[in-house]
């Protein structure tokens, strides 16, 4: 994005286009000399078969700087998913492996950390990305770990490089790095995060008044992205959120465990194109409604967890000033969108609010039935101060 504007509390680090991309890919290489990075893609069988993975795999096979890319399988317990990806990431030159979390040698792992009270979840991407964690932290070689998305329709090694520099070079030395870029194509996307998150953010800024971590999550631009990087050190103590509200859960998680000037968000991308979800305003059980559900009721876990008092009526205050804010959000896109020459259809985007306005009645109601119930798997630290050679078991049962 063109802009240079520091907002919020964490740095952001913008794309001016004069950096030279070989010479930034040649200082991570070297720097691959002394803190080795790894990354993992989280991806179940429908990814595989997308035209988008192979494309990332085909431009990954060009970065020079990568130490290992660990694929993490999960929602799948067919043999022939596993096969199918190791067949597809043939193409790459760097060592790689698959962690197939649903499979039969890992689910024997989770069913001992279960009798030792590690309770690891239900299968899902939080699940997944944790267990490749705990396989890269079992290799003492690799200090930076990068993840992102395998649905990027326009994947390109720039970002990649971008995500990964903040974590890797010296004399930045950040912990954690967020992804951010502009979702904009033929129209405007990303509307969980136009008209539910910064809107719902806004609305507990309002009732509650400054609170550190709303400011926090405010800053980002982007705080729904998939792609992150951080260091070995932060990758030990974080516990990792096992559902939907994965990407929010993780953000209040470096919030715990980083000082702020060690947290950055950086613009990978010009634009960026995945596939998109489809919202079905009757089905709280998948799709954005179940996410927008998730990261609600996450978000209020969250701020109980950290002595945040909530006021009587505050769920229905906070559903309502999200009403408020949500339709001002409209108006600021469509004015955006008007200027920029895009279509911008406000009905489906007032149906889009009114069904998040649901979203934030039901967090509200399972909050209350119990506030403390916030699925987190236990930080590395913990799994290996319970069982000690447990990331090197997890290595032997990975290919």
């Amino acid at each position: 994005m063109g802009d240079f504007f520091q907002n919020g509390i964490i740095t952001t680090l913008h794309d001016f286009d004069t950096t030279d991309f070989a010479r930034m890919e040649a200082r991570l290489s070297d720097i691959l000399k002394r803190r080795d990075i790894a990354l993992i893609l989280p991806v179940i069988p429908r990814d595989l078969m997308s035209p988008a993975f192979n494309s990332i795999v085909a431009e990954l096979a060009q970065v020079p700087y990568i130490s290992e890319v660990v694929v993490s399988l999960g929602q799948t317990s067919d043999f022939n998913d596993f096969v199918e990806a190791r067949r597809r990431l043939q193409p790459l030159t760097q060592p790689h492996s698959v962690v197939w979390s649903s499979g039969p040698g890992i689910g024997a792992l989770f069913d001992e950390l279960a009798e030792n009270y590690l309770d690891v979840g239900p299968d899902g991407k939080g699940r997944g990305v944790w267990t490749a964690m705990g396989y890269v932290l079992s290799n003492r070689k690799l200090w930076v770990i990068a993840v992102h998305d395998c649905d990027i329709r326009n994947y390109s090694r720039k970002m990649l490089a971008r995500l990964c520099y903040p974590c890797s070079v010296r004399g930045m030395d950040f912990e954690f790095t967020k992804a951010y870029y502009m979702r904009v194509t033929d129209k405007i996307y990303g509307r969980v995060t136009r008209l539910f998150f910064t809107p719902l953010i806004r609305a507990l800024r309002s009732i509650l008044g400054q609170q550190s971590f709303l400011d926090f999550l405010h800053s980002f631009r982007y705080p729904l992205s998939g792609e992150i990087c951080l260091t070995r050190s932060l990758a030990h103590v974080m516990r990792m959120p096992g559902d939907w509200g994965l990407e929010i859960g993780t953000l209040s998680e470096v919030y715990r465990c980083c000082a702020i000037p060690r947290v950055c968000q950086v613009d990978i991308a010009d634009s960026y194109e995945h596939k998109h979800q489809e919202l079905f305003p009757d089905d709280h059980k998948s799709g954005l409604l179940k996410m927008t559900i998730d990261i609600a009721k996450v978000l209020l876990q969250t701020l109980a967890a950290q002595g945040v008092v909530l006021p009587s009526l505050f769920l229905e205050a906070l559903q309502a000033s999200y009403l408020h804010m949500a339709r001002e959000a409209i108006d600021q896109y469509a004015a955006d969108a008007i200027i920029n020459g895009l279509p911008y259809d406000r009905h489906s985007e007032g149906q889009a609010i009114e069904s998040f306005s649901e979203a934030v009645r039901l967090a509200g109601e399972r909050f209350r039935e119990d506030p403390t119930d916030l699925p987190r798997i236990p930080a590395w630290n913990r799994v290996m101060s319970a069982l000690p050679d447990f990331t090197e078991r997890l290595s032997a049962v990975v290919i």
